[in-house]
């Protein structure tokens, strides 16, 4: 059997050895994309588990170290015009970039097919099927402003409503030393200013019970734009969480609501098709297997560890309340949620 050209420049490697500049067959198997960065993450036990692969046209793969991915050989040009070599049994369409015309030696462009048309099949070859891709994911609709006007706005300056927590709470050693920091001036464009903004408004909830004054601080987050930077976007999202729950804990259900729907802002930015279905899948993945922190926990209780135990706990609970605000996922529903937030509340008050 002869060897094709598309089939001389496609091979089979581990994830594992992927290297800047790969290129790389995608998932739905029919485009391909040149990796621009690889980074290598670590199990808890220190050994390589997950490739992130950043693409050129922007978009990261996760992939597992062991598995098994198509590299395609040659520069972006070499390949642009070469048929995808069969990644299928016979009798499910691979899309090629082009075909080979017959008896002519030149590559030219396949027939566009109009939406919901039966392809022809090849003379003297068998019917292809071609699969539709999967449909894009809705994107999440953001709150209008009616829903936006549920949040009240907050009383005074940002370092009023800090400083009128520490009045509330003038014994409270953990308050104080946040708001210590944060009385020099509430900087919404640094990301520790905003992490303290968090950590205080958990602490007030958490560990003071002040949910009232706990929501006043979050909500000086919760109205902040999504500005596309994740480290930044992890506090506001956490007091996203942490209002939403409060809100519904209080039966405020319509203003638990829109926090919800601002805490899914990330999942409107993306509007190429085919890296919102990526971003979807790697989004409801994270979401199925949410790392809650039990072997950090058991160790810290196997090491009568009980400070480290709290830590660890504190970061469990923020998990469990950033999963409530999506709505559960496919493995941890609703009741079951309540039923571990009201657990660790206990744990980490007692």
């Amino acid at each position: 059997m002869t060897e094709t050209p598309a089939a001389r420049h496609h091979r089979e490697q581990q994830a594992g050895s992927l290297t800047t500049g790969s290129l790389i067959l995608l998932p739905d198997g029919e485009r391909m994309a040149e990796v621009h960065q690889v980074e290598l993450e670590r199990d808890d036990f220190g050994a390589p588990a997950l490739v992130l692969a950043s693409l050129s046209g922007g978009g990261t793969l996760r992939i597992a170290v062991g598995s098994t991915v198509t590299v395609v050989e040659g520069t972006p040009d070499d390949v642009a015009h070469l048929p995808l070599a069969p990644a299928q049994p016979l009798g499910v369409a691979q899309s090629p970039e082009a075909v080979q015309s017959p008896g002519a030696g030149q590559l030219t462009e396949p027939a566009r097919e109009q939406p919901g048309e039966t392809p022809a099949p090849a003379a003297g070859g068998p019917a292809v099927v071609v699969p539709p891709l999967p449909p894009v994911p809705p994107a999440a609709n953001g709150p209008s402003e009616e829903e936006l006007a549920l949040i009240p706005a907050p009383k005074g300056t940002p370092e009023a409503v800090v400083e009128a927590a520490a009045e509330a709470h003038p014994d409270a050693v953990g308050v104080l030393l946040l708001t210590d920091r944060l009385a020099k001036g509430v900087n919404f464009k640094s990301g520790s200013c905003l992490k303290d903004l968090s950590d205080l408004a958990h602490e007030l909830f958490i560990a003071l019970k002040d949910a009232e004054t706990s929501l006043s601080v979050a909500d000086l987050l919760t109205v902040l734009p999504y500005d596309g930077n994740p480290g930044r976007w992890t506090s506001v999202e956490a007091s996203l969480a942490l209002a939403s729950y409060i809100c519904r804990q209080d039966g405020q259900n319509e203003r638990a609501a829109v926090y919800e729907k601002l805490i899914r802002t990330p999942e409107n930015q993306e509007t190429d098709p085919f890296k919102a279905r990526m971003a979807a899948k790697v989004r409801q993945r994270s979401l199925n297997e949410p790392n809650l922190y039990d072997k950090e926990i058991f160790r810290a209780i196997d090491n009568s560890n009980h400070d480290a135990e709290r830590e660890w706990r504190l970061l469990r609970l923020e998990s469990l309340l950033f999963l409530r605000a999506h709505g559960g996922s496919e493995t941890i529903g609703m009741s079951e949620l309540q039923r571990r937030i009201s657990n660790e509340l206990e744990a980490v008050r007692s």
